[in-house]
């Protein structure tokens, strides 16, 4: 996590940089602004990597003697049939798609987020996946 802190912490530098020479030259509110917020950010997360970095046991990825196998191991379970997704990703598109062609489409786009919502949090609470 000492890597990824740097990485945040230089890339703010550089979006430091970035944001002073285009609001100069731009004198552009709206971009100066956007740049100056994602310097915010940008030190956020990096501060927030380094911090924690201190508490936690070396990983693999610091130590620059380590190879891509020392940092294998378990994912996550992720489920190999489930069609809740695909609901949820048609309803999105629908809902987003309300924003450029009527609000009415979300009539439609809604009811499909809430039951794809709804089957993936209970998808292992019936049916023959049902955990004891």
């Amino acid at each position: 996590m000492k890597v990824q802190g740097k990485m945040f912490l230089w890339l703010a530098v550089f979006i430091l940089v970035i944001a002073i020479v285009y609001g100069v030259w731009s004198k552009e509110p709206a971009g100066t602004t956007a740049l100056f917020l994602a310097f915010g950010l940008s030190v956020m997360i990096g501060y927030y990597l380094a911090f924690t970095a201190r508490r936690v046991d070396q990983l693999a990825q610091d130590n620059d003697e380590a190879d891509v196998a020392d940092e294998a191991g378990e994912v996550g379970f992720f489920s190999p049939h489930s069609w809740q997704p695909l609901a949820l990703g048609v309803g999105g598109a629908i809902a987003f798609m309300a924003v450029v062609f009527g609000w009415w489409l979300l009539y439609f786009g809604f009811p499909l987020i809430l039951i794809g919502l709804w089957g993936w949090v209970f998808e292992y609470y019936h049916g023959e996946n049902r955990t004891q």
